[in-house]
Order: C-alpha cells, then sequence, then structure tokens
C-alpha cells in the first residue's frame, strides 16, 4: 500500500479532527458528510511538499492551473447534494479526485468528467488505492456532461461559468439538483439549482471562489 495513505503520523490524524471541528463549527451537521470527510486523506490528493497543509481550510494547487477546494466547500457542496437523498450523480471536474472520494462514500454511483488527462489519471490512481469502485470516469469537455448516463439525481460542478450549460440542465432529473458557481473572475456565487415540472428554479447561496469552467480538453 502506498505510505501515503497510510497518512503522515498522528499530525495527520489530529489534524484531520481539527479540521471535522471547524466544519462542525462553519455548519456542516449532517453526519454523513461529516464522516466521509473523516475518512477521505486529503494529504493524497495533493502534491506532498503540501501535505502539513493538507488539512487546512483553504483551496491549494494541483497543477495545470487548478485548485483543490477548501474542505468546507467540499463538505456543503455534499451536504446540498445529500438533501435530496440521491443514488447518482455527475461531477464536472474531477480534478485532484477529492471531492471524488467525499462522494463516492455517500452515493451509489459517482460519474466524473475531467479534461484534463493527466489530472483524471492520477486522481483515478488514488481513488484506486482507496478502494472506490463505484467511480466511473471520462475524459471530456465537463459542460457537455454525459449524456449516456442520465438523467442524474444531482450535479455537482467545480468550476465558474456565467451560466448554468444547457446540457448539463437536460441531464438533471425531475426533481434533481444542480450546484455550481456562476459569474466571472471577479464575482462568483454559489447557485442551486432544481428541476421542477414547471422547469428550473436558480437561487444563489453564498459568494464562491472557482477556477472557470472552459471548454476542450487536454492531453
Amino acid at each position: 500500500m502506498n505510505s501515503r495513505l497510510l497518512g503522515i503520523g498522528m499530525t495527520s490524524s489530529r489534524t484531520r479532527e481539527r479540521m471535522l471541528r471547524r466544519l462542525q463549527e462553519q455548519g456542516i451537521a449532517d453526519e454523513r458528510v461529516l464522516q466521509a470527510m473523516r475518512k477521505a486523506p486529503r494529504h493524497i490528493f495533493v502534491d506532498e511538499a503540501l501535505g502539513s497543509r493538507a488539512y487546512e481550510d483553504s483551496a491549494l494547487p494541483i497543477g495545470f492551473g487548478q485548485t483543490i477546494s477548501r474542505p468546507y466547500t467540499v463538505a456543503k457542496m455534499t451536504e446540498l447534494v445529500l438533501a435530496i437523498q440521491p443514488r447518482s450523480v455527475l461531477e464536472v471536474g474531477t480534478g485532484s479526485g477529492y471531492q471524488t472520494a467525499v462522494l463516492a462514500q455517500v452515493m451509489e454511483q459517482v460519474y466524473t468528467v475531467e479534461r484534463i488527462l493527466a489530472l483524471q489519471q492520477r486522481a483515478r490512481e488514488r481513488l484506486a488505492e482507496l478502494g472506490m469502485r463505484n467511480v466511473r470516469y471520462k475524459h471530456d469537455d465537463g459542460q457537455t456532461g454525459w449524456p449516456q448516463h442520465a438523467p442524474y439525481d444531482a450535479i455537482l460542478v467545480a468550476a465558474a461559468s456565467p451560466e448554468v450549460p444547457i446540457p448539463l440542465l437536460q441531464q438533471l432529473a425531475m426533481h434533481g439538483r444542480l450546484i455550481m458557481p456562476t459569474g466571472d473572475a471577479t464575482h462568483q456565487v454559489l447557485s442551486l439549482v432544481v428541476r421542477t415540472p414547471e422547469g428550473f428554479e436558480q437561487q444563489t447561496l453564498s459568494a464562491a471562489s472557482f477556477v472557470p469552467l472552459v471548454h476542450g480538453v487536454k492531453s
């Protein structure tokens, strides 16, 4: 087993527990989310040089101009998804694989799309080490989603766009939830979209700061 998977000693355990206490203080109350965050070793999803900072409440670089989201963001987006007891989720932007690792513990099936092949390959290796077998991967432009497996009970997008892409709305199940940051480089908000028989209802939840959602793939 990869030595990093075993953690970085008692320091890792203590800092992870501090992270969980901080999440509770920040309002994360769903015990399923807290347990998933406890079990997901965030330090293996960042470069070893940043391992000592893995459980800080901050975004960290993972290469290719991308970041791993701060723990609160991961927890909050997961909590919002779980509010409807979903079985399947489409994740747009696999990135480091950390959000994927949390989702895989609370979902029957996770479909995750990443446009940067090197990031996807790295995430697959880490998630395989953790024994997570309910994740399917696609290297593609995330704005088009993954129509072959639609509709999805929930869609979680880890990159910002001025508007929610139409293909993603079309792949959302009735009464399903889509959570993503909307806006531009200067102003973003976390948005929640619910599909109803009458159409799509969108509401703003909080301020956000994410990398942009861009077209195309990168090998």
